[in-house]
C-alpha cells in the first residue's frame, strides 16, 4: 500500500501545480477551487500513509549507475513530517482562497505552493541522499519564488535573494557530505551510510567532516546561528507562505536532516555539543530580537528561529523524541499564529503592532485563536507546546552541563516576555490608531479553528507518536512512553514548576515594566544591538551584496556572440587537456 501512496503523495500536488499553471489567472475562482482540491487530496493521502508506518525501504527504480535507487522510507520520521507538510499545506491553501483574492499572478502563487508541498514530501520520505539534495533545492527555489512573489516590491525581491543565497550554504554543505558518503560507501543510500558509520568502515576524520558539513546544511536551512537573518526578511512573502514554508515545514528540513543522520553521527566527538551550543545561541539572540521588534510577522519569525533552536538543543542533548514532538507541536501552533497574523494584516492593512491595540473586542474569533497559539508558544499547560518544551528541558537537564539548563530557563523567561508583549500590543489596551478591522471570513476562520483544536489536543497523540518512532527507527534508541507516563514524568518533576515559574516571571516583567528599571543604558544598548541583529545583518548583507556584484561581473562574460562562446569552450577544453596531460606525467 505504501508503494502506491508515496508516489501519489508526491505527484498529486505537482500535477495540480501544472494544471493550475495552465488554467491561468483569467479563471480566479477556478484556480482557488482547483488548488484547494489538490491540496486537500494530498492531505488525505498523507493521513492514509500514517497507517503504513514501518521500518522498510521501498525501491521503485534505479536512478542511474551512480545515484542508486529511487527509494523511499516508511519510517515514522519521514511519514509524520510528510503528513505535517500536506495537512498544514492544505489549510494554508484554503486560507489563501480568501487572503489572495483578486491578487495578480495567482497561477504562479499556487503552482509554487503546490510544487513546494510535493517537494517537501519527497525530501522527508526519500531514502537516497542524492534525492534529498534534489528535493532540498526545489524547496529552496519555491521559497525564493514565494518570498519575492510581490516582485514590484524591492524589499520582497531582496528578501528572496537573501534567502536563496544564504540557504545555498546549506546546499553546499549537504552536497559535500553526500559526495563524501558516496566516496566511502559507493552508495547514496542513507541506510548503507548509517551501517558503514556504525561499523567503522568510514575513517573517523572523514565521518567528522560529514557530520559538521551536515550541521552547516542544517543551520542554513533552519535559520540558526550564524545564518538566522534570512528568515525575518522572508516575511515579505504572502502570510500563508510564511505559515507553511517559513514556520511549519521547510525550516524544519535542517532539523530533519540532523535527526535522519543521528545514529551515524552521534558518536562523532563534539557533534552533539556543537548542535546544542548553536541552538542555545540562536534561542537567546532571536528571543532578544523578538522582544524589541515592532513588526508582527517579524516577531513570529524570530520566535520561529528560537523554537527551531529548541529542536537543535534537543538533538544536542540526544533526544530525537523530544525534538520531533516539539517539531509537531510547533508546526501546529506556529501555523496558527501566522495565519491569525495574516487575518489581522488582511483586515487592518498594517504589520506595525504599535498601530494596533484593543482588537480583542473588534475581532474576537481571531483574538481567541491567536491567544491559544500564544499560550502554546509560551509553554502554558496543557497546550501542546507545554508538553514538548518540557520534554526538551527535561532532556537538557539530565544530559548536559547545568549552565546550559540555566540558560535555557532564562530563554523561557524571554519567550514568555515577547509573547505577552505581542498579545498585549495587538489585542488589549487602548487603540493606538483609527484602524478598521473585521473578523475572519469563513475560509480564513476554518483553518484557524482546525489549528486551534490541534494546538489544544495534539499532545494526546504522544503515545502512538513515540511508539511509531521507536518501532520504525530501531537504531535511534527512542523510548516507548505512554501518555500517562508522559503526564507523570512532567508533573512529577519539580523542575517543571521551576520552568513554569520562569514563564510567570516573563509575564510579570511585562506588566511591571513601568516600575522596573528597564530604561537604563544597558537596556538601550541591548535594544540597539538587537535591532541590528547583533551585527550579523551587516555580515549577511555583505555576503548577499558580494554575490550580486560577482554575478554582475560574471554576466559580462556572456556577450551573446556564438563565436566568442565557441572560443571560450575551446579554451576550456585545452585547459582540461593540459591538466590531464600534466596529471599523467
Amino acid at each position: 500500500m505504501a508503494g502506491i501512496l508515496i508516489p501519489f503523495l508526491i505527484f498529486t500536488p505537482w500535477l495540480t501545480a501544472i494544471l493550475v499553471w495552465f488554467i491561468g489567472d483569467k479563471h480566479e475562482e477556478g484556480l482557488h477551487q482547483f488548488a484547494s482540491a489538490g491540496a486537500i487530496l494530498s492531505a488525505i493521502l498523507s493521513l492514509l500513509l500514517l497507517s503504513q508506518i514501518g521500518d522498510s525501504t521501498i525501491s521503485f527504480a534505479k536512478i542511474g549507475p551512480l545515484f542508486g535507487n529511487l527509494s523511499f522510507s516508511t519510517d515514522a520520521l519521514g511519514i509524520i513530517l510528510a503528513c505535517i507538510a500536506n495537512c498544514i499545506g492544505s489549510l494554508t491553501v484554503i486560507f489563501s482562497a480568501e487572503y489572495m483574492k483578486h491578487e495578480k499572478s495567482l497561477a504562479r502563487y499556487y503552482s509554487m505552493v503546490l510544487l513546494f508541498i510535493g517537494a517537501m514530501s519527497g525530501l522527508v520520505l526519500t531514502a537516497n541522499i542524492f534525492m534529498i539534495f534534489f528535493f532540498w533545492e526545489i524547496t529552496a527555489l519555491c521559497s525564493y519564488q514565494l518570498i519575492s512573489f510581490y516582485n514590484d516590491d524591492p524589499n520582497a525581491v531582496r528578501g528572496g535573494l537573501k534567502a536563496l543565497f544564504i540557504t545555498q550554504f546549506g546546499g553546499i554543505g549537504l552536497m559535500v557530505a553526500g559526495l563524501l558518503i558516496f566516496g566511502y560507501t559507493h552508495s547514496f543510500e542513507i541506510g548503507r551510510f548509517i551501517q558503514a558509520a556504525q561499523g567503522g568502515e568510514i575513517p573517523a576524520n572523514v565521518l567528522g567532516i560529514i557530520g559538521f558539513t551536515l550541521i552547516i546544511a542544517a543551520t542554513a536551512k533552519s535559520a540558526q546561528f550564524p545564518f538566522f537573518t534570512w528568515l525575518p526578511d522572508a516575511m515579505e512573502a504572502p502570510t500563508p507562505v510564511s505559515a507553511l514554508i517559513h514556520a511549519a515545514t521547510m525550516v524544519n528540513a535542517g532539523v530533519y536532516l540532523l535527526c535522519r543522520f543521528f545514529p551515524a553521527l552521534e558518536a562523532v566527538p563534539g557533534w552533539k555539543m556543537t548542535i546544542l551550543i548553536l541552538g542555545l545561541i540562536t534561542i537567546l539572540i532571536s528571543s532578544l530580537m523578538a522582544i524589541f521588534a515592532t513588526d508582527l510577522k517579524r516577531v513570529l519569525a524570530y520566535s520561529t528561529v528560537s523554537q527551531l533552536g529548541y529542536m537543535f538543543a534537543a538533538i544536542g542533548a540526544g533526544s530525537v523524541l523530544a525534538c520531533q514532538f516539539h517539531l509537531l507541536s510547533h508546526a501546529i501552533f506556529k501555523a496558527l499564529l501566522f495565519l491569525c497574523a495574516g487575518a489581522i494584516i488582511h483586515s487592518c492593512g498594517t504589520r506595525d503592532m504599535y498601530k494596533m491595540g484593543g482588537f480583542f473586542k473588534k475581532i474576537p474569533f481571531i483574538s481567541i485563536t491567536f491567544i491559544i497559539g500564544s499560550l502554546a508558544l509560551a509553554g502554558i499547560p496543557v497546550l501542546n507546546g507545554f508538553w514538548s518544551k518540557e520534554l526538551i528541558l527535561e532532556s537538557i537537564h539530565s544530559g548536559t552541563p547545568i549552565i546550559i539548563y540555566i540558560l535555557m530557563l532564562f530563554s523561557v523567561i524571554l519567550t514568555a516576555l515577547y509573547t505577552i508583549r505581542c498579545v498585549w500590543l495587538v489585542f488589549f489596551g487602548e487603540p493606538r490608531s483609527d484602524l478598521h478591522v473585521h473578523d475572519a471570513p469563513f475560509l480564513m476562520a476554518l483553518p484557524l479553528g482546525i489549528l486551534s483544536l490541534g494546538t489544544i489536543t495534539s499532545w494526546l497523540v504522544f503515545e502512538p507518536f513515540s511508539r511509531s518512532l521507536s518501532n520504525s527507527l530501531p537504531l535511534y534508541g527512542i523510548p516507548k512512553e505512554t501518555l500517562s507516563e508522559l503526564v507523570s514524568k512532567i508533573f512529577g518533576d519539580p523542575y517543571t514548576f521551576l520552568a513554569l515559574g520562569m514563564v510567570a516571571i516573563g509575564i510579570l516583567i511585562w506588566f511591571l515594566r513601568n516600575k522596573l528599571p528597564l530604561h537604563n543604558s544597558i537596556t538601550r544598548k541591548i535594544k540597539s544591538i538587537s535591532l541590528n541583529s547583533f551585527g550579523f545583518e551587516a555580515i549577511n548583507n555583505g555576503v548577499v551584496n558580494g554575490i550580486n556584484a560577482a554575478s554582475e561581473a560574471i554576466r559580462n562574460i556572456q556577450t551573446g556572440s556564438l563565436n566568442w562562446n565557441i572560443f571560450g569552450m575551446l579554451i576550456g577544453l585545452i585547459c582540461i587537456l593540459i591538466a590531464l596531460m600534466i596529471g599523467g606525467l
